[in-house]
């Protein structure tokens, strides 16, 4: 959760967030806001130039621009070739996270041999396990559970209601929201005689700094080795993370994405909600996959790929469906018709 600060002004905002003052510096604002919906203690921001008209009409108190858009408005404003960015460093110098004081809720169980920074806070029927470690700052939410040998780092914050297997690792200020789960054992079967043979996952899950976990998003364990996120990885809202993948630093994956086992995703990597990657492939660094895309084979160069077909009126997509159906039929027409024409005799 977090709360507005009680104001700043424009010329201590911009040193703050490496923007530049047009305009009136004094100003004073208190929150973040829209260029439709801001009031006068609120600074917007101008990113999508669908909304350039808004400038005209809006309310707030100051506006964060491109130095394409600085002409655009009399408002005071913070001038970046950036905007989303600096409001992005605006938001978080104004809404400060509410954080709670450090100290082990008297309702909290916590393992004798576990260590607790003094500077950790951990909340309300929180469960650490035996030999687990949390570290300077880090925050355990209300019933977050971490498993024995885990280890939570300096400035981790876990909210309420988080499943930390034993021995897996979160780095530092990594965040992590809400039903998620860390190191469940991974689908791992073997078949024998009809039957499904369990295979013990016994690798861990090792996430590094700077990390954000979404809600209800779960990462299995390695079966042998370790299931890796790298720096800096942001996670969507109900992802599955099958067994041993790994993950590249600064790669962005939006919500309902399934991975498969074993699948190695490169870094600067961007990809759609609801795409589906399969197990035991690599993805360059750099690539960008859309929505709804199956991927089913390695992608060894970088580029934009998308799976999805676009959806139609249903009538017209009966159609196209119908047509889809006769390719194959289509095909072989058409290679009858080339033979033909090359057995055909020279005029």
């Amino acid at each position: 959760m977090s709360q507005s600060g009680p104001g700043i002004t424009l010329a201590a905002l911009a040193a703050r967030v490496g923007a530049v003052v047009e305009g009136d510096g004094t100003r004073c604002v208190a929150r973040v806001g829209t260029l439709e919906n801001a009031g006068p203690d609120a600074i917007a921001f101008l990113a999508n130039p669908k909304y350039r008209a808004q400038l005209a009409t809006t309310r707030a108190g100051a506006v964060v621009v491109a130095p394409a858009d600085a002409a655009a408005t009399a408002l005071p404003r913070l001038v970046a070739a950036d905007p989303y960015s600096v409001y992005a460093r605006v938001a978080a110098v104004l809404h400060p996270p509410a954080l709670p004081a450090a100290g082990i809720h008297p309702s909290a169980v916590v393992a004798a041999s576990a260590r607790i920074d003094a500077e950790a806070a951990v909340g309300a029927h929180a469960v650490v396990g035996e030999r687990a470690v949390v570290g300077p700052r880090a925050i355990v939410g209300a019933g977050t559970v971490i498993g024995a040998d885990a280890e939570i780092g300096e400035g981790v914050t876990l909210h309420p209601n988080v499943s930390i297997y034993a021995r897996c690792v979160i780095g530092p200020r990594t965040v992590v929201h809400s039903g998620a789960v860390i190191g469940a054992d991974g689908f791992g079967m073997a078949e024998e005689g009809g039957r499904w043979l369990r295979i013990p996952q016994v690798g861990r899950v090792v996430i590094g700094a700077d990390c954000d976990i979404g809600a209800n998003t779960t990462i299995d364990r390695g079966a042998i080795d370790d299931t890796v996120i790298e720096d800096d990885v942001k996670l969507d809202n109900q992802i599955q993370v099958g067994h041993n993948c790994r993950i590249g630093r600064h790669t962005a994956i939006a919500g309902c994405v399934g991975i498969a086992g074993s699948a190695h995703i490169g870094r600067n990597c961007k990809i759609a909600g609801a795409a589906g990657i399969g197990g035991h492939l690599s993805i360059a660094d750099g690539t960008v996959i859309g929505a709804a895309t199956a991927i089913v084979a390695t992608i060894d160069r970088a580029g934009v790929y998308t799976g999805m077909f676009p959806a139609l009126p249903h009538r017209e997509w009966q159609k196209v469906a119908a047509r889809l159906r006769r390719l194959d039929e289509l095909a072989d027409r058409v290679r009858a018709l080339e033979r033909a024409l090359a057995q055909r005799s020279p005029v």
